[in-house]
């Protein structure tokens, strides 16, 4: 399918990148020191921080892909927001009073009180990495939602498809380089309201395009299962709904308390209140909004169940969506969409890793006693080189994308233990810095040989499938179970460790 966007589609889109900037300009007014670029004056409500948190949960993989895998099979994946109460709990009653007090902006700056400069170090790179990779990814994708709007078939070659990553990329820099964190919450916040309206076009347009509306969709949902939730099982060996609550549990966890993006969002609120305020409304607002996404694919399949002749054979499930959006969608709807799309995923979180880069590693090794003009410069210099980083990741996946999905695999696995040392050092008072290193190179093994014994590994990696004489100590879960036995061998291995290793620093 090449198709492109109609000029009311085109200027809704434009419209969108241009409020971006505008916004971010606007910003850029109160952002005169590094502290206010890191943290926005500490003076954020409650209410704005809640929805950039709550649109820092979607990406536009989920917006793209939460469709794709409704539409497929059932609502198996909804059950992770079962787990965003509890994790809810814990991140306002918990993370929030714990980094409030600190009153550090870096997440990882009490690891180094905790177990040394190592674990602060360790903890930074693997954010850093991840989040770069993540956003190259998304880049990458979002280019490829992007390409029928402008006539490129990415199929038929890489075409422009590296010219719309360019654009993104400087987009996703443009308003954090000149406003910092400020401009990165107060567009985040923007974003959200256009992916909502752009979920809810999208939700609307196809349940009316249904015929017999609403009604016929509950009928072909209920006679092919649709809203079924998988197995209730107590087995570990697939996605049942146990395995499910468990991974959305430590993802969760993960997010709240060790996730440079949220921890950020809590030392820019204006009071406690406002900060664990943030966390509850922003988890509340998206279980809802993941429910329309689920229903948006639900609705796809009786949409085309019903009228199999607006849909070309070979579409995979994942472009159902896409397919709909630039086919069925009236100009001015689809260029909303379409920047629902686009908000989904230009919020690059480029502050963050500056943030990080400044405080845990130039000033930490490099420069202590930075001036706040060379700080200042830094963070904005550290800014451009994530969007020029991501950006080139972003063009790699053109032509290597196998690669780089190897990659983030491994990057995974290095970041497997930072949830765990967290934890150990929370519940495990004897744990010092030895057990720490202990915990979380066991931690990463265990999480590096689940990774690959799994079936699926081989096909990222080829030639390093799993060895048939290994066979008998293949793990035997589902891939969902990795980061929670993972982070289970971090705190378990580390607190052992710390009965016969004595507790010290650095």
């Amino acid at each position: 399918m090449t198709t492109s966007l109609s000029w009311p589609d085109l200027g809704v889109l434009g419209l969108y990148f241009a409020g971006l900037v505008l916004l971010g300009v606007w910003c850029a007014r109160r952002t005169r020191d590094s502290d206010h670029f890191m943290a926005a004056g500490r003076a954020m409500p409650g209410w704005v921080l809640a929805l950039t948190l709550f649109g820092s949960f979607v990406s536009s993989i989920s917006f793209l892909a939460q469709p794709g895998k409704s539409y497929a099979g059932d609502w198996n994946p909804f059950v992770f927001c079962f787990a965003l109460p509890a994790a809810a709990a814990v991140g306002a009653g918990v993370f929030v009073p714990f980094f409030r007090r600190s009153g550090e902006v870096s997440a990882y700056t009490h690891l180094e009180r905790r177990f040394g400069p190592w674990a602060r170090t360790y903890a930074t790179a693997c954010f850093i990495l991840l989040q770069l990779t993540r956003t190259g990814v998304v880049t990458y994708l979002l280019a490829l939602a992007l390409a029928p709007a402008f006539g490129i078939d990415p199929a038929a070659g890489t075409g422009g498809l590296p010219w719309i990553m360019v654009g993104l990329g400087v987009v996703m820099t443009v308003f954090p380089f000149i406003g910092g964190t400020d401009a990165a919450i107060w567009t985040g916040a923007a974003q959200s309201l256009v992916l909502v309206a752009g979920i809810v076009v999208s939700l609307a347009v196809v349940l009316c395009g249904v015929p017999g509306g609403a009604g016929r969709v509950l009928e072909v949902a209920a006679e092919h299962r649709k809203f079924g939730l998988g197995s209730w099982d107590l087995s570990f060996a697939g996605p049942t709904v146990l395995v499910v609550f468990l991974y959305a549990l430590t993802e969760n966890l993960r997010n709240f308390g060790i996730n440079q993006t949220y921890v950020q969002l809590y030392a820019t609120a204006r009071s406690d209140r406002d900060a664990r305020a943030c966390v509850w409304a922003g988890a509340a607002m998206y279980i809802p909004l993941a429910a329309m996404t689920y229903l948006v694919g639900t609705a796809l399949f009786a949409f085309y169940s019903t009228q199999p002749g607006l849909l070309p054979g070979g579409v995979r499930a994942d472009r159902v969506f896409p397919h709909f959006i630039y086919t069925q969608l009236p100009a001015g709807l689809r260029g909303l969409v379409v920047a629902g799309v686009c908000a989904a995923a230009t919020d690059s979180g480029f502050n963050y890793i500056a943030t990080l880069f400044q405080c845990d590693l130039y000033k930490r090794y490099l420069r202590p006693s930075a001036s706040e003009r060379e700080s200042l410069r830094v963070l904005r210099g550290a800014t451009l080189a994530c969007g020029a980083a991501s950006v080139a990741i972003a063009i790699a996946m053109v032509r290597v994308k196998q690669v780089l999905d190897a990659w983030w695999a491994l990057a995974g696995i290095a970041a497997g233990g930072m949830l765990g040392l967290f934890l150990l050092g929370l519940l495990c008072r004897r744990a010092g810095s030895r057990a720490g290193a202990v915990g979380v190179a066991g931690g990463t093994l265990a999480i590096l040989w689940m990774t690959a014994s799994l079936p699926a590994f081989a096909e990222v990696v080829p030639g390093l499938g799993w060895p048939r004489a290994l066979e008998a100590v293949r793990f035997p879960w589902h891939e969902f179970m990795i980061p929670v036995v993972g982070t289970a061998a971090v705190v378990g291995l580390g607190s052992l460790a710390s009965l016969f290793l004595a507790k010290e620093k650095g």
